[in-house]
């Protein structure tokens, strides 16, 4: 992010910290506005982020058709509606056809989309659809499960609530056994 953006988000902050009935000058608040420019270029780095970069040629022949499966990766994001946080994991699963990804791809993956103002149906797809064109598989499954904050902190201030969303294509749409062994796969408890 260049320095005018930063500038330009600390002016932003600075308004909104008078606008809200703060003292801008008080102690605790002098620098808030340089932290807070700081924090959206770090959560909002997913704009930056393009899908080829973080592929980065790690796509590899390989005739194994065997699912694979990542599963609870860590996702933080920021509610479009409201720029609140969610957060919560992803499971994303595929059936190979000739190639694979890299592993550490899939969390790369959820890392570039999710650092972008979203709704976690979005999310989702884009997960689904950027695993899809990068290495054409059988099949492809993502799960998201996540807590809103402008569910539980404000609106009908639900804490104990979260959703699921799912994105299936190719056999994991077409075929219920597959689709059943990815979602049975996502639900085992490992290690412990």
């Amino acid at each position: 992010m260049s320095s005018t953006k930063i500038k330009k988000l600390e002016e932003v902050t600075l308004d909104l910290l008078k606008q809200i009935g703060e003292d801008p000058d008080r102690e605790g608040l002098i620098r808030t506005p340089h932290r807070v420019a700081k924090s959206w270029e770090f959560l909002s780095r997913g704009y930056e982020m393009k899908l080829d970069d973080i592929i980065n040629d790690a796509v590899f022949k390989e005739e194994s058709r065997g699912m694979i499966v990542v599963r609870d990766i860590d996702f933080f994001s920021l509610c479009e509606h409201h720029m609140l946080p969610f957060f919560g994991v992803a499971h994303v699963g595929y059936i190979p056809n000739g190639q694979v990804l890299g592993l550490s791809k899939i969390p790369r993956i959820v890392e570039m989309f999710s650092r972008r103002l979203q709704i976690q149906e979005r999310l989702t797809r884009q997960i689904a659809e950027a695993l899809w064109e990068t290495v054409r598989p059988i099949g492809v499954g993502v799960v998201v499960e996540g807590q809103h904050m402008c569910m539980q902190m404000r609106g009908v201030e639900k804490k104990n609530s979260y959703t699921t969303t799912s994105t299936v294509l190719g056999e994991f749409h077409d075929d219920a056994e597959t689709r059943a062994e990815f979602f049975a796969m996502i639900s085992k408890k490992t290690f412990g």
